[in-house]
């Protein structure tokens, strides 16, 4: 890894592993680069204390996974600003850089599964358009 590269440990449940892990295969990266672009598209949009809500939602409900991510550090740098938010408006103050983490990452795969492979693929300029149709497709073979 690069030294530019900072690790941290996300809270998640199984089902939102699972599918982190398969939108990753999807896409044709890794868990951590998945994380980092779902951050980057939540954290923009909690810019203020009333934003931060649905993420102390997330962190009411368990989480018993842990899962270990690679961030960017300028991405890193982010979190302890977000998680501050959070202590502020009644989150956890223990680990505010790891909670924040875990409630931005748990709040962005709380979305629709294609929305959020169609996000990846439109993101990395279409690659990553096989992953989502694959995704597609195994969400009707699971719903059926």
């Amino acid at each position: 890894m690069d030294c530019d590269e900072v690790m941290l440990t996300v809270r998640i449940t199984a089902a939102e592993r699972a599918l982190l892990r398969e939108l990753a295969r999807g896409h044709g990266g890794d868990v951590s680069d998945v994380a980092v672009d779902g951050l980057l598209e939540v954290i923009p949009a909690l810019h203020d204390d009333t934003s931060v809500l649905p993420l102390l939602l997330v962190l009411s409900r368990p989480a018993p996974f842990a899962l270990t991510l690679w961030l960017p550090a300028p991405v890193a740098d982010l979190l302890p600003l977000l998680g501050e938010r959070l202590a502020r408006t009644g989150g956890p103050a223990a680990g505010p850089a790891s909670a924040a983490l875990s409630a931005a990452l748990r709040l962005w795969l709380a979305g629709d599964r294609a929305a959020l492979a169609g996000a990846l693929a439109r993101l990395h300029g279409g690659c990553g358009a096989a992953g989502a149709a694959a995704l597609d497709a195994r969400a009707v073979t699971v719903a059926a």
